[in-house]
């Protein structure tokens, strides 16, 4: 696979499908992790919403009211803050300050300049109070070096989870045709906090992004982006897995069975079905994203992986899902606040014509 320039068309559709599919699975996050993983179909069979192919309704489930209200049909006016969009805007801007020299170092001192600890969750939080107990002081102010091992930060029980996986989509985006260091940058931020499979789940995650611009389908973006993953590992098993399941109507109940011991947000589950929903829903972008959210597991993280890949394929995304938001990206990053979707096409566009 070549380098092929970036194409401004194909990086707006990636931000947008990624903000509609976050904010598709933001309000049934929390009856996945509560209620169980059929707890997301439950709730949309009883609100008059499946299959799921707009924005999830409002009903009377608390948990959807604590945690989504803001992002359920009729009541959305504009992205609101989750971390997945966190991450990926603070990806955008580590590359605009380092590029290629983007390090698992600097990584660290952006997280102690630009991302609350508040909020941050399990490998990341784990890692952050790490950083915090430990590093000096001069490492977060000036970038020195921190005083100790970064790998400690990732010494946690959670360095497997999803976090490292959602971080990763940007180093794609800014990469089209080099999978190779799409996986390369994905892998220096997820050492920060994760290890193993987490880290196998980002580069891959990078890698097909990367790759998608330049395949002819979905399936041959798939095949140059599981090199980066290592033979025999739990990551690439979830992704033949996922890959095995696309057309079969009960896709869902295989998952869940093959998954069922597992965190629902674990990074090899959540990889598995993103994999399966991103090539069953190749050709409508409301069944990709709408098919993996009501899905269940880490529903606003496979929402808006599988939407931000969804559109680097470059077709379009139906206004439906994007005029509610109305172009406008609130974000949890000291000093930002509100985004305007044009500036982040073009500033990543930029970064991408540098690297």
């Amino acid at each position: 696979m070549k380098a092929i320039p970036v194409d401004l068309n194909r990086i707006k559709g990636a931000w947008e499908g990624r903000i509609s599919g976050c904010q598709l699975g933001k309000p049934v996050e929390l009856l996945s992790m509560i209620k169980g993983q059929n707890a997301p179909a439950d709730y949309l069979k009883e609100n008059d919403a499946w299959p799921l192919r707009d924005y999830v309704p409002a009903g009377e489930d608390d948990l959807v009211k604590l945690l989504g209200i803001k992002s359920c049909k009729g009541h959305i006016t504009r992205s609101e803050p989750d971390d997945d969009i966190n991450y990926t805007v603070l990806a955008l801007m580590m590359l605009e300050e380092h590029g290629l020299e983007l390090s698992t170092a600097t990584v660290a001192v952006s997280w102690l300049r630009l991302l609350p600890a508040g909020y941050t969750f399990t490998a990341e939080r784990a890692a952050y109070r790490t950083l915090l107990n430990i590093t000096e002081a001069p490492h977060a102010i000036v970038g020195l070096p921190p005083g100790f091992d970064l790998s400690e930060c990732a010494n946690n029980e959670w360095s497997e989870w999803i976090g490292a996986q959602i971080r990763a989509d940007m180093y794609g985006w800014v990469c089209p045709g080099r999978p190779e260091l799409a996986a390369d940058l994905a892998r220096r931020d997820a050492s920060l906090s994760h290890t193993g499979e987490g880290i196998h789940g980002a580069a891959f995650i990078a890698a097909l992004a990367a790759a998608i611009p330049a395949s002819n389908s979905i399936a041959e973006a798939i095949d140059a982006a599981i090199v980066e993953v290592p033979e025999g590992s739990a990551a690439a098993k979830a992704v033949v897995f996922g890959r095995s399941l696309e057309g079969k109507s009960d896709a869902v109940d295989q998952l869940h069975e093959r998954y069922k011991d597992m965190s629902p947000v674990h990074t090899i589950n959540n990889l598995a079905l993103v994999v399966w929903g991103i090539l069953s829903g190749e050709n409508d972008f409301s069944a990709a994203i709408g098919d993996t959210v009501a899905a269940g597991w880490d529903t606003d993280c496979n929402g808006a992986t599988v939407g931000g890949l969804w559109g680097l394929t470059g077709k379009t995304i139906p206004r439906q899902w994007t005029d509610p938001w109305n172009e406008t990206v609130a974000v949890n990053i000291s000093g930002v606040g509100e985004l305007a979707l044009g500036d982040l096409v073009d500033r990543t566009v930029a970064v991408a014509k540098r690297l």
